[in-house]
């Protein structure tokens, strides 16, 4: 049992050992229907919190997945890990980061922090990579230049 519970309390999700080349904070309050029995977040919902502050990142950039897609480009999630360290409750206001510590290529991995005023430690983290693809072929290809032009 003492090696079992060692492995559950390890942590998984290791942030990179440098500064972010880019981070966003997006601000959202949990909803009532977002939560279980117990007045907690439901872990499936965490994996939307990312992609709407992902979602209000590219915004902040001026550029959104609406244009990408116009230009025939698509970003599928390939690989998501979620690390849950304390719950976030009902009505809680969730600072969610946003980080990218590497600029993209083929792959956009991005890097997630859930915090609360309660709490100055991570509630959730979070690691998704996604993946530039041509919409026609589905084959992966390179960031379009105007996406990678915002981070110049």
């Amino acid at each position: 049992m003492g090696r079992l519970r060692r492995s559950l309390s390890s942590e998984m999700i290791v942030f990179p050992d440098k500064t972010p080349v880019f981070s966003y904070t997006h601000t959202m309050r949990s909803r009532y229907g977002e939560t279980d029995q117990m007045g907690y977040v439901y872990y499936g919902r965490y994996p939307e919190f990312f992609e709407v502050a992902r979602t209000e990142m590219l915004r902040s950039l001026n550029f959104t997945y609406r244009e990408m897609e116009e230009d025939g480009v698509m970003l599928p999630v390939v690989s998501m890990e979620i690390d849950y360290k304390q719950p976030v409750f009902y009505d809680e206001e969730m600072q969610i980061k946003v980080m990218l510590f590497d600029h993209p290529l083929v792959r956009l991995q991005t890097y997630y922090a859930i915090y609360t005023k309660r709490q100055h430690k991570p509630h959730v983290k979070g690691r998704v990579a996604l993946c530039f693809t041509d919409s026609e072929s589905r084959k992966p290809i390179k960031a379009p230049a105007a996406f990678l032009n915002r981070f110049e």
